[in-house]
């Protein structure tokens, strides 16, 4: 696995790397469909919207997991029914595209999913950054040895790591 954060003055940034090494690993074979905007709302609020015509709602699913935010679109009837009235018209023609695809995007740690709505064949999901808190802590030095639960939890590590 390739180190991003050699330094020792970074610590805790081992989840960085983890997503970084899940990047590196995203297959490469993006076919460039749908094709999406992503645009900046407000500070801290996005919109990704992708070109998603001839699907509809009940063909589009939506999660976020583990960081990740998954797309599916997949057509309930097999992809060959357009118009929407049942599949009565013989397509002689088609150019809108309705083969299934799934899109994956990353999002940073506490990024919150607010909804998605679709439109005139634009699928639109909202994503927020909550501003982060600023934290300041008072640390106590004791003098002597390391509270008891300090020394459980060092001992567990130790015995792991045998």
């Amino acid at each position: 696995m390739t180190r991003f954060f050699d330094s020792p003055l970074l610590l805790g940034f081992d989840h960085m790397e983890r997503i970084l090494g899940e990047l590196a690993h995203l297959p490469q074979r993006d076919s460039g469909y749908p094709p999406f905007n992503i645009e900046q709302t407000e500070a801290g609020r996005f919109r990704i919207t992708l070109a998603v015509a001839g699907f509809a709602a009940k063909d589009l699913k939506i999660w976020h997991e583990d960081q990740k935010l998954h797309v599916q679109g997949k057509h309930e009837t097999g992809g060959n029914d357009v118009s929407g009235n049942g599949g009565t018209n013989n397509v002689v023609h088609r150019g809108i595209a309705t083969r299934q695809f799934e899109r994956v995007f990353v999002l940073a740690d506490g990024m919150v999913v607010h909804g998605a709505h679709i439109e005139n064949g634009l699928l639109s999901i909202d994503v927020e950054r909550p501003p982060l808190e600023k934290r300041a802590q008072a640390v106590a030095i004791q003098e002597g040895a390391p509270p008891a639960a300090l020394k459980a939890k060092k001992q567990r590590t130790i015995e792991a790591k045998a």
